[in-house]
C-alpha cells in the first residue's frame, strides 16, 4: 500500500512539473508577442505607389520633441489649434484637424478600407500608426512652396509646427513627438504599402469629400493600421489668420461669448417640471400607501422604491421599451402621433423616475411617525380623510417635504444615465448639464465641463439654501403659535381658575350676611 502511494506522488509530481514547464512557456510566448515589433518591421520598408522604397527622414521624433522650447518664442498658434505661423518660414498651416477614431462602414456598399476625413484635396495627410509615421504632401503644394521633402531643415521645421499644433488639438491624448522608435517617412506618392497595410491619400469617396483611406489585405478592418491621423493645409503666411487665445477678463468673456447656454437652460427647464411633478405624486402616493393593507403596502412600496435602487441605465433602457414599439401601449403612442422617445419630454419622464423614489420615501417615513391619536381626535370632529390630509398631515410634516423636495430636484439635476438612454443627446432639446459635462471632456472641452460642473454645484447649493431656509422660518413660525396656543390656554385656565375663586367668595360673603 506503501509503495503504492509512493508511485502516485511521483505521478503527481511529474504531473506538477509538467504543468510548471507549460506555463513557464506559454509565459514566454506571451512576452515575446508583447514586445515583438510590427510586422513590417521585420523588413518590410513603406512603397509608393510606383513599387520603389520610400527614403526614411533625416529627422526623428526626439529630433522634434528637444527643440519645443525653442521653436515655441518663434510661432503664433491659433486658440482653437487649427492654425500655426512661424517667423522666417515660407509657408504657415492652416485648417488642421485630428482625427482620433473614425469609420469603418461601407459606403454605397462598397468597402474603400478604415477612413479619416481630409479637409479638401490639395492637404497633407499624416498617418501616425504603431512603430512608423507617413506624411504626405501633394505634388501640387510642393511645386507651389518650392520645397523639398528630403530637405532635413524642411522636416524638422514642418514636424516642428505640427508638434505644436498636435499638442493643442491632442488635448491630452498621444503626440507623435513622444512616441519612441517612431521612423518617419515623407512622400509625395498617394498610395503608400507598409507590409499588409495600403494606405491612400486624399481619395474622393463623396462629391467634394475626401478621405484618408487604411486598407489591410485579407481584413475588412483597417483600423489597427493607424493610431490617429492628422491633415491641413500648407498656406501663404501673409494668408494666415491666426486667432489667437485672449487673457485675462478678455479670456473670461470670450469664453462665455462663445459659450453654448443651451444645457443650463434645458436643465432648469426639466429638473424644475420633474420636480414639480415629483411633489405632487410623492404626496399622494405616500399618502395613499400608508391607508392601504400591509400586503398592498408592500408591493407599492417595492413598485414605488425599485427606481432608486435599479442602474439609472437600466431605468432609461425600460422606458425606452416601455415608450417604443416594443410594447402595445407605445405603439399606440405612436400610432396616434404621440412620439416620446428622444424628446424633450423623455428628458422630464427620466428624472421623475429616478427622482421620485427619493420624494416618496422620505414623506411616508413622516407620516408614519405622525402620532396616530391626533388623527383619530380629528375624525371624531368629523373631518373628511382629504381635510385631515391638507390640514393636519400635511403641515405636520412640512420639514420632511421640503427635505424630499431637495433630494429630489438633486437628484434630477444630476441625472445623466437614464437621460441619455431614453431620450438622448440633442443640443437645446435634451441636452442636459450632465450630457453636456460627458460629451465636452470626450471632445477634450475640458474648461466648458469644468464650467459647467461649478454651474451644477451652484445652483444645487443656492436650491438647497433656499428651501432649507424656507423649511426653518416655517418651523420657527410654527414653534411660535404653538407657543402662543399655550399661552392662551394657559391663561384660559388662569381666568376660569380665577372666576372660580370669585364665584366661591361671592358665596361665602351672602351666607354670612344671610347668617347676620
Amino acid at each position: 500500500m506503501r509503495t503504492f502511494w509512493r508511485e502516485k506522488a511521483y505521478e503527481t509530481g511529474g504531473m506538477m512539473r509538467g504543468l510548471r514547464v507549460a506555463f513557464a512557456l506559454v509565459a514566454c510566448v506571451i512576452l515575446i508577442v508583447s514586445y515583438a515589433k510590427p510586422a513590417w518591421a521585420a523588413g518590410s520598408t513603406p512603397r509608393d505607389s510606383r513599387g520603389g522604397n520610400i527614403e526614411q527622414a533625416a529627422v526623428t521624433t526626439q529630433d522634434v520633441s528637444s527643440s519645443r522650447d525653442g521653436f515655441a518664442g518663434n510661432s503664433t498658434i491659433s486658440e482653437s489649434g487649427d492654425a500655426i505661423v512661424v517667423n522666417g518660414t515660407d509657408y504657415a498651416i492652416n485648417s488642421f484637424s485630428r482625427s482620433n477614431k473614425d469609420t469603418n462602414r461601407t459606403y454605397n456598399d462598397v468597402y474603400y478600407g478604415y477612413r479619416y476625413p481630409v479637409e479638401s484635396a490639395n492637404c497633407f495627410s499624416v498617418v501616425v500608426a504603431q512603430g512608423y509615421m507617413l506624411v504626405y504632401i501633394p505634388s501640387s503644394v510642393i511645386d507651389q512652396f518650392g520645397i523639398d521633402i528630403n530637405d532635413a531643415s524642411f522636416q524638422q521645421t514642418f514636424l516642428s509646427m505640427l508638434d505644436a499644433v498636435d499638442r493643442q488639438a491632442s488635448r491630452g491624448g498621444t503626440m507623435f513627438a513622444d512616441l519612441q522608435d517612431e521612423t518617419i517617412y515623407f512622400t509625395d506618392s498617394s498610395q503608400v504599402v507598409v507590409g499588409d497595410y495600403t494606405y491612400s491619400f486624399n481619395v474622393e469617396i463623396e462629391d467634394g469629400h475626401y478621405y484618408t483611406t487604411v486598407v489591410q489585405s485579407g481584413s475588412e478592418d483597417g483600423s489597427s493600421g493607424g493610431l490617429y491621423a492628422e491633415s491641413g493645409e500648407l498656406s501663404v503666411p501673409a494668408e494666415t489668420v491666426v486667432n489667437t487665445r485672449a487673457t485675462g477678463l478678455a479670456a473670461l468673456q470670450q469664453f462665455l461669448s462663445n459659450l453654448d447656454w443651451s444645457p443650463l437652460w434645458v436643465s432648469l427647464r426639466t429638473t424644475f417640471v420633474a420636480t414639480a411633478v415629483i411633489f405632487f405624486l410623492g404626496l399622494i402616493a405616500a399618502w395613499l400607501t400608508i391607508r392601504v393593507s400591509d400586503k398592498a403596502k408592500g408591493v407599492l412600496d417595492t413598485l414605488f422604491t425599485i427606481p432608486m435602487v435599479l442602474p439609472p441605465t437600466v431605468c432609461g433602457f425600460l422606458l425606452l421599451l416601455f415608450f417604443g414599439k416594443s410594447t402595445a401601449i407605445g405603439r399606440w403612442l405612436i400610432a396616434h402621433g404621440i412620439d416620446i422617445v428622444f424628446t424633450w419630454p423623455a428628458a422630464v419622464i427620466a428624472c421623475i423616475v429616478v427622482g421620485f423614489p427619493l420624494m416618496y420615501r422620505t414623506i411616508r417615513g413622516a407620516f408614519e411617525n405622525i402620532d396616530s391619536s391626533m388623527l383619530d381626535a380629528a375624525r371624531t370632529l368629523g373631518w373628511s380623510e382629504s381635510h385631515i390630509f391638507r390640514k393636519l398631515m400635511i403641515p405636520l410634516v412640512w420639514p420632511s417635504i421640503a427635505a424630499g423636495t431637495v433630494l429630489a430636484f438633486a437628484r434630477a439635476m444630476g441625472e445623466f444615465g437614464a437621460t441619455l438612454f431614453f431620450a438622448g443627446n440633442y443640443v437645446g432639446v435634451t441636452q442636459t448639464i450632465p450630457i453636456a459635462i460627458y460629451f465636452d471632456w470626450m471632445a477634450g472641452q475640458t474648461d466648458v465641463a469644468i464650467f459647467w460642473v461649478v454651474v451644477v454645484i451652484l445652483i444645487s447649493f443656492l436650491v438647497i439654501l433656499l428651501i432649507n431656509v424656507y423649511s426653518s422660518r416655517t418651523q420657527r413660525y410654527m414653534k411660535v403659535n404653538a407657543r402662543d396656543r399655550k399661552v392662551e390656554r394657559f391663561i384660559a385656565h388662569y381666568d376660569e381658575g380665577q372666576d372660580g375663586q370669585d364665584s366661591q367668595k361671592d358665596n361665602s360673603e351672602t351666607a354670612g350676611e344671610a347668617l347676620s
